[in-house]
């Protein structure tokens, strides 16, 4: 039982981190329950798959469904923008930890086993990493260095420009790459994790800022 509530703990604090990082950045307006609640069903998904089934690349798949359709049916953010802002919450999230699992690992002498998800080290991994998420939504959000360009209501049509339908394809290698994180976690390998997702998060960053400052919309009401 106590695995389970600490589990649900240290995974709603990162869900919502990535929430709060994503609205940030696409200066959407923050609520609160609604992120706590959608971070609470994501948890209790992810316990399910990944300690009573033992499926771990399922809840990858399945975690990243979930923020989509959450986007979309609970926050209304029309789909083909919802899939962008949870492609780059997952890999802006995965930069920061992949970056602070790295310095947990070299530098302060922290291994991490990924195969069980309640150590002490795991558990230092993720407060910091929904940490730095928060405090750096926080910064985006204070400077207002944020993107646009995501309409308001879902029921817009949506004529997707090239930036946009680039920033669409960066799903599937983000998924694919999200995946391969606790494969490589224990390599020798494992420093090129955050170089990879630090050039797809750099494609979401460059091709969001590129379609931020055009001028025109490609959505019409």
């Amino acid at each position: 039982m106590l695995d389970f509530i600490l589990f649900m703990i240290f995974s709603i604090l990162e869900t919502y981190a990535m929430f709060f990082l994503a609205f940030k950045i696409f200066k959407i307006d923050l609520y609160h329950k609604e992120m706590v609640f959608a971070s609470f069903i994501m948890g209790f998904c992810s316990y399910t798959i990944r300690i009573n089934y033992g499926i771990f690349p399922l809840d990858i798949f399945s975690q990243f469904a979930l923020m989509f359709c959450f986007m979309w049916m609970l926050f209304r953010i029309h789909p083909f923008y919802a899939s962008i802002l949870t492609g780059m919450a997952y890999q802006a999230y995965s930069v920061i930890q992949a970056s602070i699992v790295y310095l947990l690992n070299s530098v302060m002498s922290m291994p991490l086993n990924t195969s069980d998800p309640i150590t002490n080290n795991i558990m230092t991994m993720q407060i910091l990493s929904a940490l730095a998420a928060i405090l750096i939504g926080m910064y985006v959000g204070y400077k207002r260095i944020g993107f646009d360009f995501v309409p308001d209501k879902p029921d817009v049509k949506v004529k997707p420009t090239t930036s946009e339908k680039i920033l669409f394809a960066l799903n599937l290698p983000t998924v694919i790459v999200v995946t391969l994180f606790t494969y490589f976690i224990e390599s020798n390998f494992f420093f090129l994790i955050p170089i990879f997702y630090g050039v797809i998060l750099w494609g979401y960053l460059y091709f969001s800022y590129k379609k931020d400052r055009n001028n025109y919309e490609s959505f019409s009401t």
